[in-house]
């Protein structure tokens, strides 16, 4: 069973939050407010944080800064992950990525399934690596975001998570780059 080993130094990480939505603004964004609440309780540090519209591009160029910064190790947006023709950040989050972690967007379909029934199989929240950066993109709504922090992120980005966590494995995100000269 899973567990926080006491034994080691917790290490905080870098973490960029971004909120997309054309209605949305830093007065009334809720999600990405939770979102950075659960961050900083965690002893992570957010590192960067703005709203962008639901277009695939903005979202992208978004994504590009965040990925090439070396001070974020990890990006999470909130919104735009449904299925109307508005929601596009899982068509900007494949512009960016080089791996695809299924199992994010499994697992929160999963635990979401307990709590909304039928309707998670309209998010399509998902997980990734690009340029040695996670992203992971949620759902806009403020208790899909609880979700996916308390019940995946929160242990997944503590390094003292056994068996094992994603922070341990961020040294060796970009192998594929270093084999391959760049």
């Amino acid at each position: 069973m899973a567990r926080i080993d006491e034994t080691r130094r917790f290490i905080a990480v870098n973490i960029a939050v971004l909120t997309v939505s054309d209605t949305r603004t830093a007065a009334n964004d809720t999600s990405g407010d939770t979102l950075a609440a659960r961050i900083t309780a965690a002893g992570h540090v957010v590192a960067a944080r703005a709203i962008d519209r639901d277009d695939a591009g903005v979202i992208e160029q978004r994504l590009r800064g965040w990925i090439a910064d070396p001070h974020i190790d990890v990006v999470i947006t909130t919104g735009g992950t449904g299925i109307t023709g508005r929601d596009v950040t899982p068509e900007a989050f494949a512009r960016v990525l080089e791996k695809h972690i299924e199992g994010f967007g499994e697992l929160f379909r999963m635990l979401s399934y307990q709590k909304i029934g039928t309707s998670t199989m309209q998010s399509r929240a998902l997980g990734g690596v690009a340029r040695g950066t996670y992203l992971f993109a949620l759902p806009g709504s403020t208790g899909a975001v609880k979700d996916a922090w308390d019940d995946i992120l929160l242990w997944q980005l503590d390094n003292r998570h056994r068996p094992c966590n994603l922070v341990e494995l961020m040294p060796r995100l970009q192998e594929h780059l270093l084999n391959a000269g760049g």
